[in-house]
């Protein structure tokens, strides 16, 4: 099986990816604490600063759900957390009453920009070597 991986290096392999997902996390979550925010919660602020502030920078909550990688219940307790501390909005769909959109603040954004670089020194030297 020349060029073929073996099934052993292919789960070794993936064993590393786990573990350096899990390391990342961890220094993200350690770093970010400063700021009163988790990785999800990070990742949440991270989605909705790249929209413009013009266009309310808002998301279905489902938009959100599949980009952070958590259920939508999970992802609606964190939402909510991030609207008691004022970092987001929460709001009926226009395009359809059932749906909820999820709005970043001027609070969120701040403090989204405060944490931007903490993300950066942990990706820069967890990653910089992979």
């Amino acid at each position: 099986m020349t060029g073929v991986k073996s099934e052993h290096a292919l789960v070794q392999q993936w064993r590393e990816v786990l573990a350096l997902h899990a390391r990342t996390a961890c220094e993200l979550d350690r770093g970010l604490q400063e700021y009163g925010l988790g990785v999800s919660d990070f990742e949440v602020l991270d989605i909705l600063a790249e929209g413009s502030p013009d266009d309310g920078c808002s998301f279905r909550v489902q938009e959100l759900a599949d980009r952070v990688h958590l259920s939508q219940s999970a992802l609606s307790r964190l939402v909510g957390r991030l609207e008691k501390d004022g970092l987001v909005t929460r709001g009926i769909c226009a395009e359809d009453r059932r749906g909820v959109r999820v709005a970043i603040t001027e609070i969120g954004r701040a403090r989204h920009g405060q944490a931007l670089p903490v993300r950066r020194e942990v990706l820069e030297r967890m990653l910089g070597h992979a």
